[in-house]
């Protein structure tokens, strides 16, 4: 939900058409992102890319809080440097992850594979989240959409790509996504959204020079790809989509948003088959379909 002053500027309701059109297409734009981190890839190391992307989209994030004068008198209390602390730490871990793990797989498999984040937030939640418990429906959903993921596995690697290999880091990252949706659940409670995103952004800047610094030594390719890649996740995704997400859970009900946003690996794969030249196997449109099945089970 949006934070100002404490409170919510008005009860959400259920979707109308102008909201789901506007889900669809924030879900267009997130199902793509991996895709836009594959063509970046080409032209920059993943950390490297990594930090590029944090500081276009803290800029942004920053633009966007000063313009609607949410700085305004921003502090940080002593209790709060912990908790943002630890949600920069996730957030750069998971987007490091997720990198690497790109530049390993294929674009489409990167992108079916980080939305099953939906599903894992589920299973943590039942454990973190006081009375957020796993119903026979939603276990059904886990079960389904895990299924899905197990045919990537099992099914052929795509040519030029050490899938398997990739695969496991991009679970990894799901997991990661995850657990921050978990932690920013519940730290968004008593932190304003705006010192989140800022901490995330400060923290995972810093910490991505450091370690491209140490670990990268190839050269940067400054390619018109490369700035429309970074352009792409800080501005888009980063900027804009964080936006209207804003906009979209302060008029309406998350439970009426999650079936539009079941459709991200949907538009994901067909991205990647567009942009990057992915094939569309048969086992990857069915485990697409059954993460997309599996998450919409599961966020009831």
């Amino acid at each position: 939900m949006s934070y100002r002053g404490g409170a919510l500027s008005q009860p959400p309701r259920d979707i109308d058409v102008k909201g789901a059109a506007v889900a669809v297409f924030v879900s267009l734009l997130w199902g793509a992102n991996p895709v836009a981190i594959k063509v970046g890839l080409a032209d920059a190391p993943p950390i490297r890319l990594a930090w590029m992307r944090f500081l276009v989209g803290g800029a942004v994030v920053w633009l966007w809080a000063w313009s609607t004068g949410r700085l305004a008198g921003v502090r940080v209390a002593r209790e709060e440097w912990w908790p943002l602390v630890v949600v920069g730490l996730l957030l750069t871990a998971q987007i490091g992850a997720m990198n690497v793990g790109t530049s390993l797989t294929s674009a489409a498999h990167s992108t079916v594979l980080l939305n099953l984040y939906a599903v894992h937030t589920v299973v943590l939640a039942h454990f973190l989240v006081p009375g957020d418990r796993v119903t026979l429906r939603r276990l059904a959903g886990v079960v389904v959409a895990y299924a899905g993921i197990a045919l990537l596995f099992l099914g052929p690697a795509p040519a030029g790509a050490s899938t398997t290999l990739g695969d496991a880091v991009m679970v990894l990252a799901g997991f990661l996504l995850a657990g921050r949706t978990v932690y920013l659940a519940l730290a968004v409670q008593r932190l304003d959204p705006v010192k989140l995103l800022l901490a995330q952004a400060i923290i995972g800047t810093a910490l991505f020079v450091l370690v491209s610094q140490a670990l990268e030594p190839a050269a940067t390719r400054w390619t018109p790809s490369l700035a429309g890649s970074i352009a792409y996740q800080g501005v888009v995704v980063a900027g804009f989509n964080f936006v209207v997400n804003l906009w979209l859970l302060r008029r309406y009900r998350p439970s009426a948003l999650a079936a539009f946003f079941l459709t991200q690996p949907i538009f994901g794969v067909v991205a990647a088959a567009l942009v990057t030249g992915d094939r569309l196997t048969a086992d990857l449109l069915l485990s697409c379909l059954a993460v997309a099945v599996g998450i919409g089970l599961a966020s009831r």
